[in-house]
């Protein structure tokens, strides 16, 4: 079976299962894994000029804002988590953030904290909207209309005030976690990247809304300054495959941005990613995960990593045909190709997630629409990591 053939089988067995467009069946919403489903079903459309793929992205979003935009079923309150009206929320369905989708409701405000079962408790995630803000942008690439990239500007304006905070020394981070309302953190920490992900996406929306000339308004002037002024901070380094994919994933977002946005003073960022994604690969090998049997791995940490080693060819490509708008074009080219040599663990990994048996494990039927959703984007790669 071809790569397209699979990832359109993969696609709407997710759709049944998840009930997009089914009836009698209530909507399984979770952010993280609708924004890149969201991404796979707009390539789909792209690659066979099916308007039913692009109808089923469509009504994904308007899911994903009505379920995930408004209060869960067993909270005491109702309507959209903004607290706008219900004429207002449809016009502004990203106003008050998305919730991340958990099982379990969130922890209250006076509630004690517990590690683990804050996993399974919902909230809102910085790292998960930013993602959904990529998917909205991408949506109004395909599509030209541009209430899409809008909502995705709304969407960070809001996420950037309520979860960017300032420490006793006036320097500014972000909680980790918040709550369903955004009035307070659930989990103060900093994610390791999560002011990285804020400015690229940030930069990635404002370029997208440059075309658009009744969205003047809309502006991440401050959210840009503030990232920027953060991601200083940022320790980059990570062993764990998922944050290794997610900084190939920004680099390939810099590239183009580089090349199309005209802005070259990227190029020290784009150098320092690909550097230490070098670095975390190198040390995630030597972990020897990927000789593990299935029970012991988890699908959609590794293919996060493929996904983002597909963006390494993309890289390394653009370089090459637009050198000069890199400043050390050469030094870029060289440590993509250094990336290069690990190409070969995109077929590895995705082999390994398509074998029937190995899909018979635990890790694999517990975390199903991730894992699989997640596969679907590695197998076609270009609907996720293409911006322009």
């Amino acid at each position: 079976m071809q790569k397209l053939e699979i990832v359109q089988t993969i696609m709407t067995d997710f759709s049944k299962r998840t009930c997009i467009a089914g009836a009698g069946c209530y909507p399984m919403r979770y952010l993280w894994t609708d924004a890149f489903a969201l991404c796979n079903f707009l390539e789909l459309f792209r690659q066979t000029g099916k308007q039913s793929f692009k109808e089923e992205a469509l009504l994904l979003v308007d899911q994903v804002h009505h379920v995930l935009g408004q209060h869960r079923s067993d909270d005491t309150r109702s309507g959209w988590i903004s607290g706008l009206g219900t004429e207002e929320g449809e016009s502004h369905p990203t106003k008050g953030g998305l919730r991340i989708g958990k099982k379990l409701s969130e922890r209250k405000r006076d509630e004690p904290y517990n590690e683990r079962l804050e996993w399974e408790q919902d909230g809102q995630y910085f790292h998960y909207l930013t993602k959904w803000m990529h998917a909205l942008d991408l949506v109004t690439i395909a599509t030209g209309d541009p209430k899409y990239n809008r909502w995705a500007i709304e969407l960070a304006q809001t996420a950037h005030s309520k979860f960017t905070n300032t420490t006793y020394n006036e320097e500014k981070r972000m909680y980790w976690k918040m709550s369903i309302d955004l009035s307070y953190p659930l989990v103060s920490s900093m994610g390791q990247h999560d002011a990285l992900d804020g400015y690229i996406t940030y930069l990635q929306l404002v370029k997208t809304a440059s075309r658009d000339q009744e969205a003047y308004e809309l502006h991440l002037d401050t959210e840009i300054a503030q990232t920027a002024q953060m991601c200083q901070a940022v320790h980059m380094a990570t062993d764990d495959p998922l944050g290794i994919g997610g900084l190939l994933g920004d680099a390939c977002k810099l590239t183009q941005l580089i090349i199309s946005g005209k802005m070259e003073f990227l190029c020290d960022m784009l150098s320092k990613l690909l550097h230490f994604a070098k670095k975390g690969i190198d040390a995630f090998m030597l972990t020897g995960t990927l000789k593990y049997p299935a029970q012991y791995r988890l699908a959609f940490r590794e293919l996060g990593l493929s996904i983002g080693l597909h963006g390494v060819e993309k890289i390394r490509t653009l370089c090459d045909e637009y050198p000069a708008h890199f400043a050390d074009h050469r030094f870029l080219a060289s440590q993509s190709k250094a990336l290069e040599t690990y190409l070969p663990l995109c077929g590895i990994i995705e082999n390994f997630w398509l074998d029937p048996e190995n899909q018979k494990s635990n890790t694999w039927g517990e975390h199903i629409d991730i894992n699989s959703v997640m596969l679907a984007t590695s197998l076609a790669s270009e609907g996720y990591l293409t911006i322009d």
